[in-house]
């Protein structure tokens, strides 16, 4: 009930970022968010936050550098479904090419990255709406 749920005040609450400015929906409709598997991690040499991941998209495999290496152990990202920027343009960081992005969102309560992940049984290379 209301009366047993405690009034969080504004300084106690977490610190959201802001919105970023609207766009509209031509300038979203481009992207294309995929339901993707991991099917390898592995650190990458020198590079304190990255994972070199090997995803599944349904149409490919391909190599996807993340910076999540703080946040997760490799071992604990494969097998995992996630979400999957599939045409965003390549580039190369530390030498390897990065054929996407993949989602995350971040807790203001804890500080930490957590998966953007598919509900129910989405197949890999499902198109995200």
């Amino acid at each position: 009930s209301a009366a047993n749920t405690p009034e969080v005040t504004e300084s106690e609450a977490p610190a959201l970022a802001p919105l970023a400015p609207e766009i509209t929906y031509d300038q979203f409709a481009p992207l294309d968010l995929r339901v993707a598997q991991v099917l390898e991690a592995e650190r990458v040499p020198k590079a304190d936050r990255l994972l070199k991941l090997t995803l599944d998209t349904g149409l490919d495999r391909r190599t996807v550098l993340s910076g999540i290496a703080e946040h997760f152990s490799p071992e604990e990202v494969v097998g995992r479904r996630v979400i999957l920027l599939a045409n965003l343009a390549p580039r190369a960081m530390r030498g390897i090419e990065s054929q996407g992005m993949i989602l995350m969102a971040d807790n203001p309560e804890t500080g930490k990255l957590a998966f953007v992940q598919p509900d129910g049984d989405l197949p890999v290379g499902a198109k995200v709406r």
